[in-house]
């Protein structure tokens, strides 16, 4: 499978496989969700399920019984607050997260200023990941990197520099053994580096003028972001003056979970679910 560039072909690529998965959409009456399913539905890879209700945990509840009961492939957010979804989805009694499995963020990003997709975990759901967590995260990315045809990703562990310190960052020293981890095959065909700061992983010519060596060349195709708050304002740097299109699900649960924000647009909402179904 070639590589997917852009969100259009991604789109494509659904259409053609013929994949139809079907969506619990909760609270879904707020047009920007509505406009996207019933786009991704005219698009013929959503089925979707419109589950409301007055009461908002409630509906979350009934949606993730969707799930449970194998009746839902996907699940979304509509008009409702992230922490009543994220309730349902991590009650005690009725998870659909199993047991041993991390609960993460992954974006994806088309920016018009590089020249393929550019995928990035956690910048929402983990604080400060630990080594297991963060573990989790790269498996979670390389999985979603090979659905999109890249064979052998790229990843770069960001921090502010290319220094391992283990007084100061302490997780610089996590990503060496991440590494090493990586270079003995466990994680399948794949390229991991870091520390690496954000432009030495994805700029050559800025890699090369800092003197530096790195198996991803500057050409990497995911981001692992030391903590949350690392993350969360490159995100909106890139979609604020970037102009970057997003899509962007929660990892872990049985099914991937569409977790747009509900000021984000119907394209991204739309393209969001496009990944989840994909």
């Amino acid at each position: 499978m070639k590589a997917i560039q852009c969100f259009d072909e991604m789109v494509e690529h659904l259409k053609a496989s013929g994949v139809c998965r079907r969506v619990a959409v909760v609270c879904g009456q707020d047009e920007s969700t509505k406009g996207a399913v019933l786009r991704a539905r005219d698009a013929g890879f959503a089925d979707p399920i419109f589950v409301d209700n007055d009461d908002v945990d409630v509906a979350a509840a009934q949606a993730v019984a969707l799930v449970r009961e194998g009746k839902a492939d996907v699940l979304m957010k509509g008009l409702l607050n992230t922490d009543n979804l994220l309730k349902a989805i991590l009650n005690k009694e009725q998870s659909i997260l199993p047991k041993g499995r991390v609960l993460t963020h992954l974006t994806c990003a088309n920016l018009p200023m590089y020249d393929k997709l550019l995928f990035m975990t956690d910048v929402a759901v983990i604080p400060y990941p630990t080594a297991e967590q963060r573990e989790q995260q790269l498996q979670y990315l390389l999985t979603l990197c090979r659905k999109m045809g890249v064979e052998v990703p790229r990843v770069a562990l960001i921090n502010c520099s290319e220094k391992v310190n283990a007084k100061h960052f302490p997780c610089t020293v996590e990503y060496r053994s991440l590494v090493e981890k990586a270079q003995t095959g466990i994680f399948g065909p794949c390229i991991v580096d870091g520390p690496l700061d954000l432009k030495t992983s994805l700029s050559p010519q800025a890699l090369h003028k800092k003197g530096l060596q790195s198996p991803l060349e500057g050409q990497s195709d995911g981001l692992i972001f030391s903590d949350i708050q690392a993350g969360n304002v490159f995100y909106k740097t890139i979609t604020l003056f970037c102009q970057a299109q997003t899509a962007a699900i929660l990892q872990g649960p049985e099914v991937p979970v569409v977790l747009t924000s509900r000021a984000d647009s119907p394209d991204n909402k739309f393209y969001s679910l496009a990944l989840a179904c994909l």
